[in-house]
């Protein structure tokens, strides 16, 4: 990943995401996405599970679905990817069966109606240092939008949490992923599982990279209430952007799109 954020800006725009198409694949620069309106102090190149053209999904037109756009160099950063990929989204079936055990559901709760064959975004970002003399957010406070985000840190650091209404650092630990739990899981489980804001700021002079998978539902999949479970937490009057994650009624990609065209508002208008 260092060696391909390395390469000139001509080489990486190569895969820029304009080239992705509803897919929503491939690179984009630093400042070329927003969080709240405000661009983040990073780059990065946006990924999914790998379909072809026969898919039904893709033949659909169905925006998040279709085939990745990988740079020519570094050699073996494709298979690498896919690879990772594969591996870290049956850590997330894994994870989403415990989460299912402690809801006293059955194990197979999630896979059963929402993650059989999930949609799978995979990030890899790079955070340059800080310029001489200012305070940029790598990204700004947001919560991430499905079931489960299962990250990947490098050892530099800069990961924040927001808990008890105080910011923490969440620094990395060796051997060890961080999971971020997202709005569909806070919705469904009526905010038993809190969707917890988390922001970035690298103010360590290093370069940083992360590696955050989003395991979610898949996108024609209507998010609803847990039966039996009642309402616990409502977060909203919290919140930053005074959202609630309990008020909208669709399915997910109906609330993904609707996010990240705020991220990319050029590609939402193209897609919505």
């Amino acid at each position: 990943s260092m060696a391909f954020f390395s390469l000139s800006e001509e080489e990486k725009m190569r895969i820029a995401m304009e080239k992705g198409g509803r897919a929503w694949r491939g690179y984009f620069p630093v400042g070329g996405e927003l969080t709240s309106g405000m661009p983040d102090l990073k780059e990065g190149i946006y990924l999914g599970t790998e379909l072809d053209s026969h898919d039904w999904r893709v033949k659909a037109g169905m925006p998040m679905h279709g085939a990745n756009l990988f740079p020519e160099s570094p050699a073996g950063f494709r298979d690498t990817i896919l690879d990772y990929v594969e591996q870290v989204t049956r850590a997330g079936h894994l994870v989403m069966e415990a989460i299912a055990l402690s809801l006293g559901l059955d194990g197979n709760y999630f896979k059963a109606r929402l993650t059989a064959d999930p949609l799978i975004l995979f990030r890899i970002f790079h955070y340059p240092p800080q310029p001489t003399g200012t305070m940029q957010w790598g990204v700004g406070e947001h919560t991430d939008y499905g079931l489960l985000t299962i990250l990947l840190q490098d050892s530099v650091g800069g990961l924040q949490v927001k808990s008890g209404g105080q910011w923490v650092d969440a620094p990395p630990l060796p051997g060890t992923f961080v999971c971020n739990i997202g709005d569909m899981l806070d919705r469904m489980t009526g905010g038993l599982y809190r969707s917890t804001p988390h922001r970035v700021l690298n103010a360590s002079g290093k370069r940083r990279l992360s590696f955050p998978l989003f395991f979610d539902p898949a996108f024609t999949a209507k998010v609803e209430r847990i039966a039996g479970i009642d309402m616990v937490y409502d977060d909203r009057d919290q919140r930053w952007d005074r959202a609630s994650v309990h008020d909208f009624d669709g399915t997910y990609g109906d609330y993904l799109l609707r996010k990240v065209s705020g991220a990319f508002p050029q590609l939402g208008r193209d897609l919505l």
